[in-house]
Parts: structure tokens; C-alpha cells; sequence
């Protein structure tokens, strides 16, 4: 494995790079320090050719004008907060409402549009690309002094694990995941794209598409991924949830416990046989079909529209800090956030 590094352009008196990992089965992924963003990610289909099966753009300026968290780092709080409010220890504290009333993906100046500070290291696994970016005090309303760092390698198993990893001076929330939009065609919708969830419930939302604190199973609902489906299958079925969402944007519940590693998620394109595995010690994972993006030209000329891509984000729950039921995001001193999400890549 190696990593090449070059210029990416400039946001604005900062120099920012762009990351390339390979390794020698020809699988690559391109990274970028501003927000993190994966750019490219290169791989093999079923008669071993390699192609693009990522959304996103060719240049840095593209992804500073306009852009719907491709390939982002996402952060302080992934996806959403009702109202953009929250407590920690009878404290109240008010957040930016960048998705109507509520709070997204950290707010306009979330993690995905902030430069992190690069460093190649060396792993168990080879050579890998470190991320760290320090978000201070009160920076979009969060309390504390938050050091998050980030880990891409890419594996000779065809494997790219992130590893997150984040630490505070004060009582915070954290929610750290990749908003990558995957399209394992290359091109056109993923509705034939077939996805497999370890999940046996997932959270409802209001109109808004904040949880209604309920985890409801997937028992008889279009919601049941335990067995692979396609997402065109059930996708414009008249079950309340879908309505809301115009289609699949809701965290599942993992049928996992705190720190392991499970086998999370699959998505398999028939056409092309190229396959991604999903494994993760997050708690959920956000299925989202593109269900917002609307006609735009993306990288090397293709357009880009509703359902071009599909998201799978692993996190903590949307709205955790206001739902008692839900697994804790609270990070306080002395504390460390460790969390690990890989991707391998094969063919079916």
C-alpha cells in the first residue's frame, strides 16, 4: 500500500491536499483534508474493472460551494437535534437550525467544512491517512474544547477502516460519522441496488425527521432489511414512515452491544456484481436513498439526481441528547470516544 499526496486547491489562505491510498489488488480511495471528504473510491467489478462507486465532484471549489455532505466527515452531532437544542447536567445550549427548525450534520460550520490538520502514519495495516481537527469552545454552540481524530486506511483485504477517536475538556455531545453516497453502478439510480440490514427495529421520526423516541420493529413493514432487498422494492409503499421521508432516511437500531464490532450492513448492485460490507462498534446506521438531491453535474460530467446514491452511516441515534431511551452521546473529561467503521469491498 501507499499514499500520494498533491495539492487540491485552496479554501481560502489555506493550502489543502488531496490523499490518494491504494493498494495492490488496484483498489484506491482519494481523501481529501477539508472536511475529511472522501473524493474517489475505486473498485473492481465481478470481471475485475475498476470504477467510480462514489458521489461527489472534481474539484475543492465544487465542494465548498455546493454540497450535500458528499463523502464528508460529519460532525460535532451527525445527523439531527430537534429544535438544535440540548442539556448536559441541567445546562441548557442552543445550536444553529440549518435543517428547518433543527439541527443537521453539526450545524452551516460543521465538521465537513472545516480543514483538518493531515498526517500519514504507519499502522498494523499499513499506511494510513491521521485527520485531527481541534473544535473549540462554543463553536456552533457546543460547550468544550473537542480534539477529534480520524483514521482512514486502506487494507490489502480491500478493507477501508475509520477510526474515530475524540476526547473534551468539558461535558459535550459527539456524533462522528462519513456522509459517503455510494453508487456501486457507477451510474444512473440505486433502486436495483439490494441491501442487507442487521437490524431487527429503527427509530420513527415526526415530519421533521426527528425520532419520536419509539424504537419500533421492522416486523411486517417495508423497514425489514433482514434479508437483502432491493431498495425499489418497497421504496413508494404507503407506510407512514417512507411518506415522511419521501423514501429510506431513518436510523436502524444494530443488533449489537457497546464496542463490538458486528456485521452491520451489505449492499450488493446485481448489475455489476460489485458488493460492499459494512462493519461497525457505532449502535445504528442511518439508510438514506437520496431522497433530496436534486438534478446537478457531478464528477466528470455525470448529473446527479434524486436517488443517484445511497448513504450508510454508522452513528449514534439522531436526537440522542433529547431521548432518554436512546443510547448515551455524552462525552466528558477524562473520557475518550472510540469508534470503528470498515467498508470491504468485494463482488457477489
Amino acid at each position: 500500500m501507499d499514499i500520494a499526496r498533491a495539492s487540491f486547491g485552496r479554501y481560502g489562505n489555506i493550502v489543502v491536499e488531496l490523499f490518494t491510498l491504494r493498494n495492490d489488488n488496484g483498489v484506491s480511495v482519494a481523501i481529501t483534508n477539508y472536511g475529511g471528504i472522501i473524493v474517489s473510491l475505486l473498485a473492481p467489478d465481478r470481471n475485475g474493472q475498476l470504477g467510480e462507486i462514489t458521489l461527489g465532484y472534481d474539484t475543492l471549489d465544487e465542494y465548498i460551494a455546493v454540497n450535500p455532505y458528499f463523502g464528508s466527515l460529519v460532525g460535532r452531532y451527525a445527523n439531527r437535534l430537534a429544535r438544535g437544542k440540548f442539556q448536559i447536567d441541567g445546562v441548557s445550549y442552543a445550536l444553529a437550525q440549518n435543517n428547518g427548525v433543527n439541527s443537521l450534520h453539526g450545524g452551516p460550520g460543521g465538521f465537513n467544512r472545516q480543514v483538518w490538520t493531515p498526517e500519514i502514519v504507519d499502522t498494523v495495516d499499513g499506511v494510513a491517512l491521521k485527520l485531527t481537527y481541534v473544535s473549540k469552545e462554543g463553536e456552533e454552540g457546543y460547550p468544550g474544547n473537542l480534539t477529534s481524530t480520524v483514521t482512514y486506511t486502506l487494507t490489502a483485504q480491500n478493507e477501508l477502516r475509520i477510526d474515530y477517536h475524540a476526547v473534551t475538556d468539558a461535558p459535550t455531545i459527539v456524533n462522528l460519522t462519513n456522509h459517503t453516497y455510494f453508487n456501486l453502478a457507477g451510474s444512473g439510480d440505486i433502486l436495483d441496488h439490494e441491501v442487507w440490514l442487521n437490524a431487527d427495529a429503527f427509530t420513527p421520526t415526526d415530519a421533521s425527521l426527528i425520532p419520536t423516541g419509539e424504537i419500533r420493529s421492522v416486523d411486517g413493514t417495508p423497514m425489514d432489511f433482514r434479508t437483502p432487498t432491493r431498495i425499489g422494492a418497497r421504496i413508494n409503499d404507503a407506510y407512514e414512515p417512507l411518506q415522511l421521508a419521501d423514501g429510506y432516511d431513518h436510523n436502524w437500531a444494530l443488533n449489537s452491544s457497546p464496542g463490538e464490532v458486528i456485521h452491520a450492513a451489505a449492499v450488493v448492485d446485481p448489475s455489476s456484481g460489485r458488493r460492499v460490507d459494512v462493519f461497525t462498534t457505532q449502535p445504528g446506521v442511518q439508510f438514506y436513498s437520496g431522497n433530496f438531491l436534486r438534478t446537478m453535474q457531478g464528477k466528470a460530467g455525470q448529473i446527479y439526481d434524486k436517488r443517484s446514491g445511497l448513504c450508510l452511516e454508522t452513528q449514534h441515534f439522531p436526537d440522542s441528547p433529547n431521548q432518554p431511551n436512546f443510547p448515551n452521546t455524552v462525552l466528558r473529561p477524562g473520557e475518550e470516544l472510540k469508534e470503528t467503521t470498515v467498508f470491504r469491498f468485494g463482488v457477489k
